[in-house]
């Protein structure tokens, strides 16, 4: 029997700002921190990072460089990160998040996959 062979894909938005600070948000579901992000939807192109942000956290970015890109094997999702600019807007919480943080990013950019909690094959 065949296995299933669909992805789907997610984005996550580094939104720097002028001092080079990275934006988290606090997700209300679940507590954690993260950039801000989600699946794009099936007939979405990459400009969806866009919507997933503004939805999050109100504000209008723009997508800089593609930055990092990771695989959950168990769940089949393929996560594309991309590092933003802020154009307009301003923060607000959302359904989706409860509060919002900046902190100083790293330089480094690993490559890796992992099982949702576990970097696989190190």
């Amino acid at each position: 029997m065949m296995s299933d062979s669909r992805h789907s894909v997610s984005v996550a938005d580094v939104v720097v700002d002028d001092q080079g600070r990275a934006l988290l948000i606090q997700r209300r579901d679940n507590g954690h921190w993260e950039a801000p992000g989600g699946i794009l939807e099936q007939d979405e192109d990459f400009t969806g990072l866009r919507r997933e942000v503004e939805e999050e956290t109100g504000l209008d970015v723009s997508p800089i460089a593609l930055t990092g890109v990771y695989k959950n094997m168990p769940r089949g999702i393929v996560a594309l990160v991309f590092r933003c600019k802020a154009d307009a807007g301003s923060l607000r919480e959302s359904d989706e998040t409860s509060a919002f943080r900046w902190v100083t990013t790293p330089s480094i950019v690993p490559i890796r996959q992992h099982d949702g909690v576990r970097v696989l094959g190190r």
